[in-house]
């Protein structure tokens, strides 16, 4: 496996796909600012996005792909050629579950929208009754989402397994191009109503997604039939490891869903729109990173170890991490020294002023102390998954959500709508340390020499570029708020200029030589 050649292709794509959804949320700030109504999108976008992130890229994808990667390979092993009707057979059992189950729950949600609500932003302490109802009508637009998504999933999950990564990393791209199109196409001057179909473009996103990926499905030859629900070992088995997964791999998610809801009920209006557009930012890394060695990874470790070959998965989570800090290290400086700048040039324009500019910017560098962790989490969980261990996961996050509820309520009053993102960052570190120690601990994973050589030259070379940007913060401030062009330019020269340096700075520490990189890359 061409590691950095499958993190290119899928991290590109999930990269692209992160800018134009910073593309799509500087449009919809423009047109409804930091307010009630950006607000209440936001907490109703949240609980379909959380799924999103549980399903699309964390618990579905964890219990099937190993199983269906192992069928595929018994049926190889009975007959030559029989492996992908064997995977596709297990995956139609799969779905005939899977499909009434969502039915089912995204009924329920539909019908029990207000509790949900309530439940959701603690009451809207802060709100009134009218304000409360128009949360409740958002989240009943965008909830459909969470059915169609989980489809993708599960089609997704069989085309990474195929190998063909690109096509499901492209799914999200349709998702904001389809938000991009209704908020250029039914904006108005009222905030509420652009908000309001904003919640109906997502559900329709969500169709979209699937007609996308079910069309990939059927070109890569495999056609899904729907039948009776078939309940047997496999499907059992599928269902006992998602629950787990879901906890697993969601712990950032669900840390969130509770930043929101405090922020929502405790901190003044405008608040859960500095934490989400924060929070987008911080994405952006995550996106072209951890999303995409988390794809690659596990079906490729699953397959390294299905296969009896425990030294080269090994190898491949090493070099998994050996990139992840790469690539992660000079990001997590670069958002923190140079939110503001950065948040101006991308953000601050029609109804989001400079105020709003500060306080993101403060978000952001609570946000980004946690960026690293966020990233290893998908380097490491693939490790147990790949393993068919769930609940180990599950434990760790279940410890990570308690630190972060605790730490919530004790920086969400002296911190303000900096607390609940410094308590999801710490929380998210304690489960990456319980992760790794553990790995640790029964010889499934140790980091080789070659790794604990660079990790301390790569944080070297991370912090002398963190502070030549500081440096220049100021000489960048006045072009990041003029026209369009200044604010692109200035943007690209800032950051090139942190590229350079941090390149120069890890070949000078000696964290990277020019031959292995170039080896790292072609092997």
């Amino acid at each position: 496996m061409n590691l950095a050649k499958a993190l290119g292709s899928v991290g590109g794509l999930t990269l692209a796909s992160r800018v134009l959804g910073v593309l799509r949320d500087s449009l919809f700030l423009r047109f409804v600012g930091a307010g009630f109504a950006s607000d209440a999108f936001l907490i109703a976008f949240r609980l379909p996005n959380m799924f999103r992130a549980l399903f699309a890229e964390g618990a579905f994808s964890a219990a099937f792909i190993p199983m269906f990667n192992r069928k595929v390979a018994e049926g190889e092993a009975a007959e030559k050629g029989s492996g992908l009707r064997r995977g596709v057979a297990f995956a139609e059992d799969a779905l005939s579950v899977l499909l009434p189950i969502l039915l089912l729950f995204t009924a329920i949600i539909l019908v029990l929208a207000w509790p949900v609500t309530w439940i959701q932003t603690f009451g809207y302490a802060r709100g009134t009754p009218a304000q409360f109802d128009y949360i409740v009508l958002l989240n009943r637009l965008t909830f459909p989402y969470l059915l169609f998504i989980s489809l993708v999933s599960l089609l997704g999950g069989i085309l990474n397994s195929l190998n063909r990564y690109w096509v499901n990393a492209a799914a999200p791209i349709l998702l904001n191009l389809t938000l991009i199109v209704a908020l250029l196409a039914f904006h108005d001057h009222e905030p509420l109503f652009t908000a309001r179909n904003q919640a109906i473009a997502v559900s329709v996103a969500g169709i979209v997604q699937f007609a996308w990926l079910w069309w990939a499905c059927r070109s890569a030859g495999v056609r899904l039939r729907l039948k009776r629900p078939t309940i047997n070992p496999d499907v059992k088995r599928l269902l006992a490891l998602i629950g787990p997964a879901a906890a697993g791999a969601g712990a950032v998610q669900i840390n969130l869903v509770v930043s929101t809801a405090l922020a929502a009920s405790l901190l003044p209006e405008g608040s859960v729109s500095y934490i989400y557009t924060a929070d987008r930012l911080n994405q952006l890394p995550l996106g072209l990173i951890g999303i995409g060695l988390g794809t690659v990874l596990l079906p490729t470790i699953s397959r390294l170890l299905g296969s009896g070959r425990d030294a080269e998965a090994m190898e491949t989570q090493n070099r998994g991490m050996e990139l992840a800090l790469l690539l992660t290290l000079p990001a997590t400086v670069a958002l923190i020294v140079c939110g503001a700048p950065i948040t101006a040039a991308l953000f601050q324009h029609g109804k989001f002023d400079a105020t709003d500019t500060f306080y993101t910017a403060q978000a952001l560098a609570a946000f980004s102390i946690g960026l690293p962790s966020y990233i290893l989490v998908k380097v490491l969980t693939p490790g147990y998954y790949a393993r068919s261990d769930t609940k180990t996961p599950v434990r760790y996050a279940t410890w990570s959500m308690l630190v972060n509820l605790g730490l919530n309520l004790a920086f969400i009053r002296p911190l303000g709508h900096m607390g609940p993102p410094l308590a999801t960052a710490i929380a998210s570190t304690v489960n990456v340390a319980l992760l790794y120690r553990t790995l640790a601990r029964r010889g499934q994973f140790v980091a080789d020499p070659q790794l604990r050589r660079r990790t301390p030259r790569l944080i070297v070379a991370a912090l002398l570029m963190g502070a030549t940007m500081w440096l220049l913060n100021d000489l960048f401030q006045p072009y990041v708020t003029g026209s369009s062009l200044q604010r692109w330019g200035a943007l690209i020269i800032l950051v090139g200029t942190g590229v350079l340096v941090y390149a120069a700075a890890s070949f000078a520490t000696g964290a990277f030589r020019v031959a292995e990189l170039r080896k790292l890359i072609k092997r």
